[in-house]
């Protein structure tokens, strides 16, 4: 349900978006799979929908950009949020919205899904959320910029964007290559930011003063880039997640090198830095973090406990301890590299909450259930052991990424609601969304 130009993108990105629109009550939709393919990543087979007023709307209208697949294993919405949902994609005339809003609820209704549990506590906070400009961006990642600002990557949209909370002013600089499906970033020393281009496979760096965009191409069977990471030297680290390996571009010649994981199909998602400038990265295929060499890229693994576990994201306190939101299980978990010991902590929302955004900030874990409606930011206080949680105001659609800013902030990007966001720690503000 994008507008054409967003059309070419919607193949190569059609996993992510069944990540932004799948609750764990996925696979209950009343549509037929009349492809064996279908319920696979992404949803790319053949579905035959219910008949009834509105069919012929829906798949006029929805495939023009992702799959029927897509709607049958979406977990039913109410009319108000499927209607919530394809307005961040397209804007229809409402002889076109309401059929296609009636024909959704009626056939796709909600299913059981777990429900949110916000646990009180002594910190307060607020949320500041931007509507992206271009419909349908599903921005990715965030990044805090220069001056305050946030930057996000637009993946469907193929863009980089910037807001400025001071101003609410925003400007999109567009990919060079069309579909390039921006999706992890990065600022370096210099001011550049580095992006992933996930559907393209190379590894982009946007002069922001000029617009200016320069491509590192990786090997053709390194696909699917990733996370970027910068090292204080001005390497660039990077993880590709679907061709199992790590990297790293040296910016000044150009130079890439490559290592494939020792385990299949393990899946190398997000990446952090230890105080001594070691990467560790956590297998989202598998129940292992990983840490490797940052000259000669051998790769150290740390298995954990349970073999159910899937580290989606990854974080880091002061201290060198990796902090990992096992999304399959619904658990905080911790690992010390030095010993081994893994410890873990079940999520308020339970075992079906799916953590994922996490990051590190002024002696707390913060991260984001994403399975829950709307998602909910998290805060784990490290010496106390204790929750605290907030609904997020804006929906959260999903928060992939979330990163802590210089002056004791959150910014996070809310994916299936087209947002991105401020958590203003420690404020009694109003919340505010534009």
């Amino acid at each position: 349900m994008f507008n054409k130009s967003h059309a070419l993108m919607a193949f190569a990105f059609v996993g992510v978006l069944i990540c932004v629109l799948v609750t764990p009550g996925s696979g209950q939709g009343r549509g037929q799979v009349t492809d064996p393919r279908q319920g696979q990543r992404g949803g790319r087979g053949q579905v035959a929908l219910p008949d009834g007023p509105g069919k012929e709307q829906v798949q006029t209208q929805c495939t023009k950009c992702h799959a029927l697949g897509l709607i049958t294993n979406a977990g039913g919405n109410t009319r108000q949020e499927w209607v919530d949902l394809f307005t961040t994609m397209v804007k229809l005339p409402n002889d076109q919205r309401d059929p296609i809003a009636d024909y959704l609820s009626s056939n796709f209704p909600p299913q059981p899904r777990p429900q949110p549990v916000v646990v009180p506590g002594a910190m307060s906070v607020s949320f500041k959320e931007w509507n992206v400009p271009t419909l349908g961006s599903r921005p990715h990642d965030p990044e805090p910029g220069p001056g305050g600002t946030i930057w996000w990557t637009g993946m469907f949209a193929n863009v980089l964007g910037r807001v400025d909370p001071k101003t609410n002013e925003m400007k999109e600089y567009p990919a060079k290559t069309a579909a390039s499906g921006p999706h992890g970033l990065a600022f370096d020393k210099d001011g550049n930011l580095w992006f992933t281009a996930n559907a393209k496979g190379y590894i982009g760096k946007l002069d922001p003063k000029t617009g200016d965009i320069m491509e590192y191409k990786l090997p053709d069977d390194v696909r699917d880039p990733h996370t970027p990471l910068i090292a204080p030297s001005g390497t660039v680290f990077f993880t590709a997640q679907n061709a199992n390996y790590i990297g790293r571009i040296n910016p000044r010649t150009g130079e890439i090198k490559v290592q494939k994981t020792p385990t299949e199909r393990a899946n190398p998602y997000g990446m952090v830095f230890t105080s001594k400038g070691i990467p560790f990265v956590c297998d989202f295929g598998t129940n292992k973090i990983i840490q490797f060499d940052p000259e000669t890229l051998a790769i150290k693994e740390y298995e954990l406990p349970s073999p159910d576990s899937r580290p989606r994201r990854i974080a880091i306190s002061p201290d060198d301890i990796i902090w990992y939101a096992d999304y399959s299980r619904g658990y905080l978990g911790r690992l010390d590299p030095k010993t081994g010991k893994v410890t873990d902590w079940p999520s308020p929302s339970g075992p079906r909450s799916q953590p994922y955004g996490i990051t590190y900030l002024n002696g707390a874990i913060w991260y984001v259930e994403s399975a829950i409606r709307p998602n909910v930011l998290v805060r784990f206080d490290i010496k106390t052991e204790k929750f605290q949680s907030w609904k997020i105001p804006g929906g959260g659609g999903v928060v992939r990424n979330m990163k802590s800013t210089t002056d004791g902030n959150l910014v996070m990007a809310e994916s299936g609601v087209n947002k991105v966001g401020l958590v203003l720690v420690g404020s009694k503000e109003p919340n505010v969304s534009r």
